[in-house]
């Protein structure tokens, strides 16, 4: 590995490591409704929010009452959000030259999920199919609404823990109203200063036709771009302004953006792995789940860094050399260690803001951010649903663990019984069923076959595959070989998402309304300890043991047959 690209990746997790401590004690003290310096300004327009939504702050829901709520708030969102799509055409900004993407009901209503699931999953291009009126009154704000949505999952499911022979997690409407007010719109307004200093665009123009140095007429997409950019990263979205999304000059201009925007991402859900530490009283177990989290992001960058730095066979074909890294989909602005960066961040961080096109990836390389989207994002991920999804996998690992001494498995003084052990059963089996299931139809029917319009064999399976495993984990990025804009697709992948939302938001939710009724078991000599290195160490292994279990033949027959076939 150079020492540019080293430097790159150890300044980036010193960055990552020294976020944590005080943005995971601001969010503790949010979601506690402590004293912030935000208070003065936002708790009047919390109070005027609460007035017209009829919400009482104080007012516990019980798990149930808080899955229904959520469900109930986002078909809310996804239906007018359809709606507006379907209408774009009567609204500012339409011009129907430039956009040349027809917004077919299919497409709307795969879009309209996708937004609503910050899977922000693009079967389209965003300056040939969307107005920037579009953009913004639709796609950013179900940006900032479905980014709270789901941090507000994470919270209650946290609190499950927190609490002793409670019913209540919380309340939906006051986490969420709170999650925009005091997290996403400060660090938004922040992160849309820093970029519009950058170069970033922030315009209210939509499209500029001018004249090339051939002569020819050309037309530029533009808009506001800079608050766009910063909340598809904050909000764990990842749905490009542009097509070409993190990659284009106009959302990421300088490396310094590059850099900043990709910390962007990983920032609050590092930050929870504190939260849920203090909320416990714990703070080590925060910090084991931390240290986990980065062992397996550092060992995904050091994969598929060597990969992408050897090169590909078609480089050494050619008579180059060996050491002469795979450039081809790379962003050349900033080399293969950006590259390489943004791919494991955006995988780990279910965020498909790609500065870079995996599908040009060599198939090692190309397997680290399939790899990290099919263990369910437990390294970061989205907003709460990272370290809810790595908690879930320990339990697993306890639970193995517990079978070999005859003992209950426990965590934090919290017995882990057979009706939660359902619970996680049915959390760890909704990804393959809702990813395999699909791929396996795609392969068969012509309707599936069809979307491979440029590569077949191995590589082709490896697109259909990525598509919805990213589409579950609702992560949005995309092998772009897959031409996923039909009727097929965008039912399918919409589907998927679904399930990624609340096929696995819901048993969390139940499995933290009975943590949450429990009490707490003092610790005896046969509890093993969960602010430990060893359990580290268990959960790691009961990581890579489940993900191989699930899909070791599916990656056989995809980028690892691609590999040994070349």
């Amino acid at each position: 590995m150079s020492l540019p690209s080293s430097l790159q990746y150890g300044a980036f997790l010193l960055c990552v490591a020294l976020l944590v401590r005080p943005l995971g004690a601001y969010l503790d003290r949010v979601f506690a409704r402590g004293p912030t310096l935000l208070d003065r300004l936002l708790l009047p327009l919390e109070a005027a929010l609460h007035r017209a939504l009829r919400v009482d702050p104080l007012e516990e829901m019980t798990w149930g009452e808080y899955a229904s709520a959520f469900i109930v708030f986002s078909g809310c969102g996804c239906l007018v959000a359809y709606a507006l799509l379907r209408l774009q055409s009567v609204f500012p900004g339409y011009d129907a030259a430039a956009l040349t993407t027809s917004m077919t009901p299919a497409l709307a209503f795969n879009t309209a999920v996708s937004f609503a699931t910050t899977t922000t999953w693009q079967a389209y291009a965003g300056e040939t199919t969307m107005t920037p009126w579009t953009q913004i009154v639709v796609l950013m704000t179900q940006n900032f609404l479905a980014g709270a949505a789901g941090l507000a999952i994470g919270i209650a499911f946290f609190r499950g823990f927190a609490r002793e022979k409670a019913a209540g997690l919380g309340n939906f409407w006051s986490d969420l109203v709170r999650g925009v007010l005091w997290v996403l719109l400060p660090l938004s307004v922040l992160g849309a200063l820093f970029l519009s200093w950058q170069g970033v665009p922030t315009t209210l123009l939509s499209f500029r036709r001018v004249a090339t140095l051939e002569g020819v007429s050309q037309v530029i997409a533009l808009g506001p771009v800079a608050p766009f950019e910063i909340i598809k990263n904050v909000g764990t979205n990842g749905g490009g302004f542009f097509n070409a999304n993190g990659a284009h000059p106009f959302e990421v201009p300088t490396p310094l953006v590059n850099f900043v925007l990709l910390l962007s991402i990983v920032a609050i859900p590092a930050a929870l792995t504190h939260t849920f530490g203090r909320m416990l009283g714990r703070p080590r177990l925060g910090w084991v789940l931390f240290g986990v989290m980065v062992a397996l992001f550092a060992a995904g960058l050091v994969v598929c860094h060597r990969a992408e730095a050897r090169g590909s066979v078609a480089l050494r074909a050619a008579g180059l050399t060996a050491g002469t890294p795979n450039l081809e989909g790379k962003e050349v602005r900033f080399g293969v260690g950006s590259s390489v960066l943004g791919a494991v961040t955006t995988s780990n961080g279910a965020t498909g803001s790609t500065n870079s096109m995996h599908d040009s990836f060599t198939p090692i390389g190309g397997m680290v951010p399939l790899f990290n989207m099919l263990m369910g994002e437990i390294v970061f991920g989205g907003l709460g649903t990272g370290i809810m999804s790595l908690l879930l996998v320990g339990f697993l690992g306890l639970f193995a663990a517990g079978l070999m001494v005859g003992r209950t498995p426990e965590y934090a003084g919290k017995t882990i019984g057979a009706t939660e052990m359902k619970l996680i059963m049915l959390y760890a089996l909704a990804a393959p069923v809702a990813i395999l299931i699909p791929t396996a139809i795609a392969v068969r029917v012509p309707a599936g076959l069809a979307g491979l319009t440029t590569n077949t064999g191995p590589h082709g399976y490896t697109e259909i595959l990525f598509a919805f495993a990213s589409c579950f984990a609702n992560n949005g990025q995309s092998f772009a070989g897959l031409s996923a804009n039909s009727l097929f697709y965008n039912v399918a992948t919409a589907v998927a998402m679904m399930m990624g939302r609340f096929g696995l938001a819901v048993p969390a939710l139940a499995l933290a309304g009975r943590f949450g009724a429990q009490g707490r078991r003092p610790a005896t000599a046969g509890t093993l300890p969960t602010d430990s290195l060893l359990f580290g160490f268990v959960v790691i292994a009961t990581a890579l043991v489940v993900g191989a279990l699930c899909y070791l033949p599916a990656l056989c027959l995809g980028p690892i047959a691609e590999q040994f076939r070349n």
